[in-house]
């Protein structure tokens, strides 16, 4: 047995039921070995104090500061009482209140210049951060504890935990002193050579170090090892995963010579981009391989990732094959059979009269077809008709069936979950290969974890007649005049000819609006305000400064055909301004729009904002983004949205926003069983260890896939992979 005894205790055994309990359940600790990887978040160290002038609102903290004072008031005619206590750690002052009977203990231990560590959560209240009955654990003026809470932790540092309601740092903190002794038995995963390499300290000083430390180089060694751990068990499972899709077998698909592919690029009336044409050869010398393709394209929205994709497709379907595009709204399915059949024109008629001969049948699947449409497009692909299908995920219900599918293109990865992705796999006589697309720019270190089993191409030059995007920042609060002046803006570029899209939250209606008014913060205005809806603003627009222009609405609660009715008048230019939701926000492609009014675009993240800005300035003339927002200027998310008019790179911002959210957002659902794997490693900031730690998971599989000799490694493997959390990496 590999398995390490003493780590899978349950902490049942050793701190007692209720403690166990909520550790369980509110911070998903049940084994020795998930309490000793619950790392300290932060140390204080004895004669320092914490910055109380940075503390976040609505967040349980603990803190170790001075009383500077304490005062009992008393109201409701002396029947009442409370004690206000204000503590100070020269950054600044914070109050503690206590109300009731419970003010005489605290009244009498913690005199002015007494000074403690205190747990709460912080709220606010008139104005100004407190705590409301906080608890506390005294310190001694020279660090001879009072209590002895505080008195066995080793050295001059006290780690702070990440804490929860009915469980204390300190609290926390004894717990781990109960199985800190366990940490002797925990098996090393990394090699011994890679160790000593790297002159990593062993696993089980490293977790003494990081829970007791005595000096900060401890912890700084500590962090060093741990973080190396969770990088290098993490790329062995993506690099075993890449090891054995190589092992499986696939049919090498070429294309023709004289076939589809030379007479779709023969009529093409533009040439293709430096980088489209790097990247087909990389999908192309993937494709003519006899195991399956695993490719992940990114690309800045409008660099032509669907001509590359539709050229890959055609290649399959001249070596016989047939390839299927999976997009993630029907909106957009519909969106990409037309720009498909579009630019493929009689070649998308294959078999039918006027067809080309070297043609194939184009279809669409979709959820919402009526019978005797879909049953058609069934046979199609059943008889091998249909060279090209595109759809949502209708097309992996098990009544389709395909005649030979040799690729699978998916359009937006980060919509389309694991399960999907592998009923498709099934679809094949052999695995077909596979080519994800994703607009949204995805920072190399989060590619080589979230997509660390997919090889990746990135398209970054935009087509030659891509024009350039201006964006602006409106303060519609601070200066109501330059939203009058970007609807002046929209007016002259519909003047010209063009259209535009104002870009809303909401759709409206009573629910969103109840939702909204209860949970803001009652400190800011802008906060409180439910965000604006599309039928308000459509309307508001229609009988104001819109008036006359043709206005319509589109968003997710429309049926299918009345939102691809509204799309077709707007790209048919029917239609002067589109006010939407999000719907938008992928694939729509209407060259002849050059203006987009986002409206509460503080509301939306960074990246969201860079694909919706990116629907305008598709065609020859200039693109023009305004960003509206009613948010302080002193505010985060003003700073946001000023980054984001501040410059069209894509993974410039892609990074931005990566260090506003927490990783967790960026891993996505589908990853969660990893991301509650990575406790150490910050996905930005460790860039270097990740790729250091690919180079040697790759090296280390090479030579032995099974890891037969490195059984603690296994063994590791094993606690990463989960049953539920296999599926993750089953996402090829």
């Amino acid at each position: 047995m590999d398995r390490v005894p003493a780590l899978d205790e349950p902490l049942k055994k050793l701190l007692g039921g209720p403690t166990a309990k909520v550790m369980a359940e509110q911070l998903d600790l049940h084994t020795v070995g998930d309490l000793l990887h619950h790392y300290p978040r932060r140390y204080e160290e004895r004669g320092q104090l914490t910055k109380l002038a940075e503390l976040p609102l609505d967040e349980d903290v603990t803190v170790v500061a001075q009383v500077a004072d304490a005062r009992v008031h008393t109201f409701n005619g002396g029947r009442g009482q409370r004690l206000e206590i204000t503590i100070t750690d020269g950054s600044g002052r914070l109050q503690l209140v206590f109300f009731g009977r419970g003010i005489h203990k605290p009244h009498k231990e913690l005199l002015p210049g007494s000074r403690a560590m205190f747990a709460g959560k912080v709220s606010m209240f008139n104005r100004r951060l407190q705590l409301a009955h906080p608890t506390y654990a005294k310190l001694g003026a020279d660090g001879d504890e009072d209590g002895e809470t505080v008195d066995s932790w080793a050295g001059a540092l006290i780690p702070i935990y990440p804490a929860c309601k009915g469980l204390e740092s300190w609290k926390i903190a004894k717990a781990v002193d109960a199985v800190l002794p366990s940490a002797q038995e925990a098996v090393d995963p990394l090699p011994g050579s890679l160790r000593e390499g790297r002159g990593f300290v062993p696993l089980p000083e490293a977790l003494l170090k990081v829970h007791r430390p005595h000096s900060k180089d401890d912890v700084e060694d500590a962090r060093q090892r741990l973080k190396w751990d969770e990088a290098f068990v993490l790329q062995v499972a993506l690099a075993r995963r890449r090891y054995a899709d190589a092992q499986l077998p696939a049919v090498a698909r070429r294309p023709a010579p004289g076939g589809l592919l030379d007479a779709f690029d023969a009529k093409l009336p533009f040439t293709l981009t430096d980088g489209q044409r790097n990247v087909s050869k990389e999908i192309f010398d993937d494709l003519a391989t006899e195991h399956p393709m695993h490719r992940l394209l990114q690309g800045e929205v409008g660099s032509g990732k669907t001509m590359v994709a539709l050229r890959a497709m055609l290649a399959v379907v001249d070596s016989g094959g047939q390839a299927a595009m999976l997009a993630p709204t029907e909106v957009l399915a519909q969106q990409h059979h037309r720009s498909i059949t579009e630019m493929m024109g009689e070649l998308a008629e294959g078999g039918m009269l006027g067809g080309s001969d070297l043609g194939t049948k184009v279809v669409l699947l979709t959820g919402s077809m009526g019978m005797p449409a879909r049953r058609q497009a069934l046979l199609d692909l059943v008889t091998g008709e249909a060279g090209i299908v595109i759809g949502t995920h209708a097309l992996i219900e098990d009544k389709v069936q395909f005649h030979d599918l040799g690729l699978v293109v998916v359009d937006e990865q980060h919509r389309f979950g694991v399960e999907q992705r592998d009923a498709l796999r099934g679809k094949g006589k052999q695995p077909p290969h596979l080519l994800v697309m994703t607009a949204t720019p995805i920072p190399r270190t989060v590619a080589m974890t979230v997509f660390g089993d997919l090889e990746t191409s990135v398209l970054d030059q935009l087509p030659a007649g891509r024009s350039p995007i201006a964006s602006h920042v409106v303060p519609a609060q601070d200066k109501p005049h330059f939203l009058a002046r970007a609807w002046e803006r929209v007016r002259e570029e519909v003047g010209k000819g063009h259209q535009a899209y104002v870009v809303c939250p909401r759709i409206g209606d009573d629910e969103d609006e109840k939702k909204a008014g209860k949970k803001k913060s009652a400190e800011d205005e802008a906060e409180k305000r439910p965000p604006l809806a599309v039928l308000d603003i459509a309307d508001q627009l229609t009988k104001g400064p819109l008036q006359g222009l043709r206005i319509e609405v589109l968003h997710g609660r429309m049926q299918p055909d009345d939102k691809d009715a509204v799309m077709r008048r707007f790209a048919a230019g029917e239609v002067d301004v589109l006010v939407a939701t999000t719907v938008i926000e992928v694939g729509v492609n209407v060259p002849n729009a050059t203006a987009m009014v986002i409206m509460d675009a503080d509301r939306f993240g960074v990246s969201q904002l860079h694909q919706l800005r990116g629907r305008v300035g598709r065609g020859s003339a200039p693109g023009l983004c305004l960003l509206v927002s009613e948010m302080p200027e002193a505010s985060a998310a003003r700073a946001r949205l000023g980054a984001v008019a501040a410059t069209l790179d894509g993974f410039e911002l892609s990074r931005i926003d990566l260090e506003q959210r927490r990783e967790g957002d960026v891993l996505g659902q589908a990853q969660s069983g990893v991301r509650s794997s990575l406790r150490m490693l910050a996905v930005i900031e460790d860039e270097e260890v990740i790729a250091a730690a690919r180079e040697e998971a790759v090296a280390v599989v090479s030579q032995d896939p099974d890891l037969e000799q490195l059984p603690a490694l296994r063994t590791a493997l094993d606690a990463l992979l989960d049953k539920d959390r296999e599926q993750y990496l089953d996402k090829g």
